[in-house]
């Protein structure tokens, strides 16, 4: 259901399910939201910011967690799920979809998915250190994959495009963001990459540059235009790499890690993870910095609440482990926090983020959804 927030920042906070979502996209016009759910993935039709999204479309053939859904120009949905398999749904005149399997070919989890720009093919990550790029084969009437496998050396989980759709940057579990070649002979023209400030020529597979984070890579963008390209790590920190190897890291200032980041412009990221909600990161003289916590409201505000046990001087010298110790004794109690203590519309970790409006190059509005079932649009 929609709700009213107390956060100028928050358009609207839908309630969709009653599980996490662990991924969601939107179809080019943004008339359609996909998100996972459990083994399925879900299809609303958006009807307007303040009115609950309509259940269209339940797609239905995975038989374990649908792990990530990405929609193509062409209003093509690809899931993957950790039943090792992907699948591609075409829309169909009458509003259904039709499945077609994606020949993966792993033997672990699928991990990740998006679509090159072209929405002629796709990229899957996966626990078995393969990365797929898979495309349609007319004559077989299926899609294909090719693999990436060096110098993986862990779970794939995240992977975006850059705008030319031959470079693939790719992050995971072993510490490493990289940047491939997805160039698909036949598909892609050979001149795609001339001028290109990481190289000219790269056969399928090649490893074009590597930054060693040390953590966990929880998601990766780029912004094709200035040739670079951010992620965020388990350490908590937003780190911006270029094609010159350099890369500046900033930490966030809660210490808490994000699970996924968003361009807003060229000089503005915005992340959101553990700490619920999200947070702005702007690019000064040179250097990337902490800039502003969107729908936050409560900060410095005093916890409002006394518990049984409670003493006294805990108020006169409040801390950050006071505040918390108390919203775990809150927790422990009634099993839940109380209204006036949950900071903002997301009750639990944001997982991703997307962009939901843009004008000129700038994103306006953002969409998130999170661990507590929830999508939350937010004006930034």
């Amino acid at each position: 259901m929609s709700v009213s927030h107390h956060d100028k920042s928050v358009v609207a906070a839908f309630k969709l399910v009653k599980a996490p979502i662990y991924s969601h996209c939107y179809s080019n016009d943004k008339s359609l939201l996909a998100i996972t759910c459990d083994t399925n993935c879900l299809v609303y039709r958006l009807q307007g910011p303040n009115s609950q999204p309509k259940l269209v479309a339940t797609l239905a053939d995975h038989d374990k967690t649908v792990t990530a859904v990405d929609i193509s120009v062409h209003g093509r949905i690809v899931t993957c799920s950790q039943d090792r398999n992907a699948y591609v749904w075409e829309p169909l005149s009458d509003g259904t979809y039709r499945a077609t399997l994606v020949l993966l070919r792993i033997n672990r989890a699928a991990t990740a998915v998006c679509w090159a720009p072209s929405g002629y093919k796709f990229a899957v990550g996966s626990s078995a250190r393969i990365i797929a790029v898979c495309y349609y084969e007319q004559e077989n009437n299926w899609w294909v994959s090719k693999h990436i496998r060096k110098p993986i050396k862990s779970t794939v989980n995240c992977l975006s495009w850059h705008e030319n759709g031959v470079l693939l940057a790719s992050g995971g579990t072993d510490g490493y963001m990289r940047v491939f070649s997805g160039f698909i002979k036949g598909l892609d023209s050979k001149d795609i990459m001339t001028g290109s400030p990481w190289g000219d020529k790269f056969p399928f597979g090649s490893l074009v540059k590597e930054w060693y984070q040390g953590s966990y890579i929880h998601d990766v963008e780029w912004r094709s235009n200035i040739e670079k390209v951010g992620y965020v790590s388990h350490d908590g920190c937003l780190s911006v790499a270029d094609s010159q190897g350099q890369v500046q890291t900033v930490d966030a200032p809660e210490g808490l890690p994000y699970r996924s980041l968003l361009w807003i412009n060229d000089h503005e990221i915005l992340c959101g993870g553990y700490s619920c909600h999200p947070v702005m990161f702007t690019e000064g003289t040179g250097a990337w910095k902490f800039s502003q916590s969107l729908d936050q409201v409560n900060k410095g505000a005093p916890a409002a609440s006394h518990f049984a046990g409670d003493n006294d001087e805990d108020d006169e010298n409040p801390t950050f482990g006071m505040s918390a110790l108390r919203k775990f004794k809150e927790l422990d109690l009634k099993g839940k926090v109380t209204a006036h203590e949950q900071e903002s519309a997301h009750e639990n970790a944001i997982v991703q983020l997307r962009t939901f409006a843009e004008s000129n190059g700038q994103v306006t509005q953002v969409s998130s959804c999170g661990l507590d079932g929830k999508i939350v649009i937010y004006s930034v």
